[in-house]
């Protein structure tokens, strides 16, 4: 209840700012604001904020903060551009993703400097975080090499003439597409640029065999989180059983313990009827007798 009690309060707080007490209400909570990005397979950016109000005495609870104004920058010493402005949901996220031709202001040594910011309120200070990496491109490319199946990935940088620049080394987990979550299939280190290893084979794919490949860079200091992804028949065919001959749900004919456990029953609902009626008849000619 006391959660509840925070959250709508905080509701109300950044959407009609009326609570007078909200100030006191936010000091006993310490406010988390995270700041984070990915780029994804399709090049493309995400940036993302979470605010989470904790509370101080109780690190269990914490209560996401709803309808805050988050703003995305792209920064460049005194220059900054706005990328977007978006509010909290609730869950305490704001997301904003960002083209892969997005054009960025990068320093003399390669990096994007990201900036969220959240002006903050009467009863919440302001709140701001950066973000400083460099724009890694993944190529990630699936062959088959002398017959045998080959994951390759290649790491690199663009220069300031759009010259690939391959990167020194970084740490990469490579994984497959599962149903709840992905499942890792090898991990190493790039270096000069490169990785190879032989895919494994007996992996599951779906009903045509199509298995999707993942290549995942995590938290670098440099390049941040960096995503690839391919997708190729390099899986075992997912085997589906007939759905006419199993789990159905109607059949023509039933099987047969169901016909003689029904048949049990109805001749036990019947012989009670024909019980009862036969002591009815017995108690009502005994009755007879009785006033005789």
């Amino acid at each position: 209840m006391k959660s509840i009690y925070i959250a709508i309060v905080l509701v109300f707080f950044f959407g009609l700012n009326t609570f007078s007490y909200s100030q006191s209400v936010a000091k006993n909570y310490r406010m988390l604001f995270k700041f984070n990005t990915l780029k994804q397979e399709d090049n493309s950016r995400v940036l993302e904020v979470s605010f989470i109000a904790r509370n101080k005495k109780d690190r269990k609870d914490k209560v996401p903060v709803y309808n805050a104004d988050i703003n995305f920058y792209n920064t460049l010493n005194d220059e900054q551009v706005l990328l977007g402005t978006v509010k909290t949901n609730n869950e305490g996220i704001a997301k904003i993703v960002l083209p892969s031709d997005q054009n960025y202001l990068i320093d003399e040594e390669g990096f994007i400097n990201f900036l969220a910011d959240f002006e903050g309120t009467d009863a919440l200070k302001r709140k701001d975080s950066d973000l400083v990496v460099k724009d890694l491109f993944l190529e990630l490319n699936l062959e088959e090499i002398d017959s045998v199946k080959t994951v390759l990935v290649n790491a690199f940088v663009l220069d300031s003439l759009k010259i690939k620049q391959p990167i020194e080394e970084a740490d990469i987990v490579f994984s497959v597409g599962g149903m709840i979550s992905r499942m890792p299939i090898e991990d190493g280190s790039i270096e000069d640029g490169t990785y190879e290893f032989e895919f494994p084979e007996g992996i599951k794919g779906n009903k045509e065999g199509h298995i999707d490949v993942y290549a995942f860079i995590e938290d670098h200091d440099e390049y941040g989180n960096v995503l690839a992804k391919q997708t190729k028949p390099w899986g075992t065919k997912l085997e589906i059983q007939d759905s006419n001959l199993n789990n159905k749900l109607w059949t023509d004919f039933a099987p047969i313990w169901m016909y003689i456990l029904l048949s049990i029953l109805l001749i036990g609902v019947w012989a009670n009827f024909v019980y009862t009626i036969f002591n009815l008849f017995k108690i009502r000619k005994e009755c007879k007798q009785l006033d005789t």
